[in-house]
């Protein structure tokens, strides 16, 4: 009986060193997976550029006093609807003394001349009336008085528009401040009491209300020279706002800027585009929006990931390694097209069923799934 079971052991033993055998025999002959790879795919693939900027209106004017003084009371509120002429705000005198003394004296002086200018015209008029001087001299002592009283007049004028803002006593022309335009109160950066300065040619004057027409608004942002070289005028832009998140609007590239200004060591330039608002969206003036602008876009067409782009050292080519068997691939020099930075458009060099490696990345599943 032991004879049978030493034969039986000795059996058992030779089938699992058999075993043993054609085992590592199988496993030895899978060759390792060493890289992974991705295949060629048809995409949708838009080159863009995102520009941040703010919607403002297209014109804001500035309502400026025409003579100094304090503002004496406000009318208006800011958000309001106006019409040019309506009644902003109205301004109380304090005139310069200096001004208003030296406008005193010269009424005064102007009364004086005229005195006597009557004085000796109604003297050779009664020499005239008895023949002793002739129409000629008379017609110029004539001319002296009208122009003597005409100096009185304009001299009153003068003095009552320094006192009072206006000759005559009347307020309609500098001391009441009246919209020029018809549109929207975006400020009224004064208060009643403030002291503000008339507009001249020396001084921009106090702003008492900046107007503008809201129905007529731009989209205002800066684009790096990188990509300014890029945009024409009339090109779409898509607009978002951040205070708006549902909405989106829609402009019209109308103006790049000639000259770049230098930001943190970047170069800018204005752009401006004429924003399309519905009746039913409020936008008020100065939202932050992104402006989305479509430089290149291509449909349906044979794409990969940069990410699995070589460059060659001597002619800075790009390539793709192409798997042509086990562990097996072979270079492909590439011919691109459009990228979004992310995908890019292959133009030749590969077909739709290549499969490409994944540069430098080991393929471990077997390894753990072995493990």
């Amino acid at each position: 009986m032991s004879k049978y079971i030493k034969y039986a052991f000795i059996g058992i033993l030779v089938i699992g060193i058999l075993g043993a055998v054609v085992y590592f025999l199988k496993k030895n002959s899978t060759p390792t997976k060493l890289y992974e790879t991705e295949t060629v795919e048809k995409k949708d693939i838009v080159n863009q550029v995102i520009v941040t900027g703010k919607v403002i209106p297209e014109d804001e004017i500035e309502i400026k006093p025409q003579i100094s003084g304090i503002i004496d009371k406000i009318y208006l509120e800011e958000g309001v609807q106006v019409k040019a002429g309506d009644m902003i705000a109205k301004i109380k005198i304090v005139p310069n003394e200096q001004s208003l003394n030296q406008a005193r004296g010269r009424v005064r002086n102007a009364e004086i001349a005229l005195n006597n200018t009557k004085i000796e015209y109604n003297r050779n008029k009664a020499l005239f009336d008895k023949g002793v001087i002739s129409s000629q001299d008379f017609n110029n002592l004539q001319l002296q008085l009208d122009q003597a009283e005409q100096e009185l007049t304009n001299s009153r004028a003068d003095y009552q528009i320094i006192r009072r803002g206006s000759a005559g006593g009347s307020t309609m022309a500098n001391t009441n401040i009246r919209a020029t335009v018809t549109g929207t109160v975006l400020e009224i950066p004064v208060e009643e009491g403030d002291q503000v300065i008339q507009s001249n040619n020396f001084n921009d004057g106090t702003t008492i209300a900046t107007i503008a027409d809201m129905s007529k608004m731009i989209f205002e942002g800066e684009v790096d020279e990188a990509e300014v070289g890029k945009l024409q005028l009339g090109m779409p832009l898509d607009i978002s706002l951040g205070a708006l998140e549902k909405s989106e609007f829609e402009a019209k590239l109308k103006f790049i800027a000639p000259k770049g200004v230098e930001e943190e060591g970047a170069v800018q330039f204005k752009i401006e585009g004429d924003l399309v608002v519905s009746d039913s969206a409020y936008v008020r003036a100065g939202y932050s929006a992104n402006a989305s602008i479509v430089l290149e876009e291509k449909k349906d067409v044979l794409a990969i990931k940069e990410a699995l782009l070589q460059f060659d050292k001597e002619t800075d080519k790009p390539y793709v390694e192409v798997e042509t068997g086990e562990n097996e691939f072979e270079k492909r020099e590439l011919e691109l097209g459009v990228s979004d930075g992310i995908n890019v458009e292959i133009v030749s060099g590969i077909d739709e069923d290549a499969k490409i490696k994944v540069w430098n990345e080991l393929a471990q599943k077997d390894d753990d799934q072995d493990n």
